[in-house]
């Protein structure tokens, strides 16, 4: 999943300090997964910014909303009807969403909530930690599954780097060795000699097609 934090409450508010009547969007995927852009944090931050402009003895309009995902048409269509009545869109979704909200509504500022952080999964309740950096060009078959430029602090494809010590990281103590969790699971998995392979050096402009990335499932097209 998507893993973001949301902003202070000081930047959205050095955002928005124009803007009289905005549109609060959550968003009901990954964000609230996370924590961060859900029903809940969107009421939350609605009551905050309004607070706050009651402090100043100004006032601001927000329309609280939360849409299942805001990186699909059909769903953001669903501002539609209500949008010109507002000047601004303050979106608490990841990169991604606030991108496509903002394409689509293009006479709109569309203003980010949240830091989009990273690609990851829910190690415990209230803990997210990194898995993919979405590179393009996935080598998890040759690592006993385990991602050595999301996982390995210095992402080498070929490591470790000799820093390590006891398995933990030279960078940080409190980071497991990337690479000793490679090789601990290719013992596991009785593929030790993978590790001898040596993986080229990644070709980034290849991996990310020159530009912005793009899947087609042609078989799903309408």
């Amino acid at each position: 999943m998507i893993v973001a934090n949301r902003k202070p409450l000081d930047e959205i508010e050095e955002m928005i300090k124009g803007y009289q009547k905005i549109i609060l969007v959550g968003c009901n995927e990954c964000v609230t997964v996370c924590a961060v852009g859900g029903e809940k944090e969107v009421g939350i931050l609605a009551s905050e910014l309004k607070l706050s402009r009651k402090k100043d003895g100004k006032e601001i309009e927000i329309k609280e909303v939360v849409l299942e995902r805001q990186c699909d048409h059909e769903y953001i269509e669903q501002l539609r009807p209500f949008v010109d009545e507002y000047e601004a869109i303050l979106s608490m979704a990841c990169g991604a969403g606030i991108q496509f909200v903002a394409e689509k509504y293009r006479g709109k500022p569309v203003l980010p909530a949240v830091n989009t952080s990273f690609l990851g999964v829910t190690e415990e309740q209230g803990i997210w930690v990194e898995r993919c950096q979405g590179c393009g060009n996935c080598v998890l078959d040759r690592t006993g599954g385990i991602c050595p430029i999301a996982r390995c602090s210095k992402s080498l494809l070929n490591g470790p780097c000799g820093g390590s010590t006891d398995g933990k990281c030279e960078i940080d103590k409190e980071i497991d060795c990337g690479w000793q969790l490679i090789i601990d699971r290719l013992k596991e998995l009785g593929q030790l000699d993978r590790y001898e392979e040596i993986t080229p050096v990644k070709d980034w402009t290849t991996s990310r097609d020159g530009g912005p990335r793009k899947r087609v499932r042609e078989d799903l097209k309408l």
